[in-house]
């Protein structure tokens, strides 16, 4: 699983937005920053936490310029029908893509084969459709927005002042490093 630093691959897919169906491919991914958040199954229960979690924090992400997928192998009806019925999800505007075909999930290299379902996939694109950052954890735990909005942050700070870095626990005004021989030994 070597993805950062490549191109993603390109697929197309319908998702449910806004109370419409919408098709959506990796050109959409393109121009802008986007974050693709794989999950198990919709009507699930660590998946509607996280959901619900960048949910509350989209608007802080779509000031960053950066828009939320989230996709798991349901199907874009599942979604509706999730949206429809969860308070939780209910309060989602940002696409759920739909993907039975497993196509997107494969090509994140997150699909669990044989169980036809996504692992807690969390990839982080830049705006040339290039991963800058990439998370898996185990069915049970769950993801911070918090924690992926500071990632964001670092990584579009990196992109754009690209002689700097982020170190560890790096938050948005904090000092970054410029490495140099000087440094060496020394940090």
């Amino acid at each position: 699983m070597a993805l950062i630093n490549t191109e993603i691959k390109p697929f197309t897919a319908t998702a449910f937005h806004n109370g419409s169906f919408v098709e959506v491919s990796d050109q959409d991914l393109r121009g802008k920053w986007a974050v693709v958040f794989f999950y198990p199954a919709d009507f699930t229960f660590v998946c509607p936490t996280e959901l619900g979690d960048l949910a509350d924090n989209y608007a802080e992400f779509q000031r960053l310029g950066v828009e939320i997928y989230s996709v798991s192998t349901d199907t874009h009806f599942t979604h509706k029908a999730w949206h429809e019925t969860s308070d939780t999800i209910g309060k989602i505007t940002y696409p759920m893509i739909g993907d039975p075909t497993g196509e997107v999930t494969r090509n994140f290299d997150v699909l669990r084969e044989g169980q036809g379902l996504a692992d807690r996939g969390t990839f982080v694109i830049d705006p040339d459709g290039v991963i800058q950052a990439m998370e898996i954890t185990a069915e049970g735990v769950g993801r911070n927005a918090a924690e992926l909005l500071r990632k964001v942050k670092a990584a579009q700070y990196v992109r754009e002042h690209p002689n700097e870095v982020c170190p560890a626990k790096w938050e948005e005004g904090e000092d970054t490093l410029t490495p140099s021989l000087d440094l060496v030994g020394k940090i």
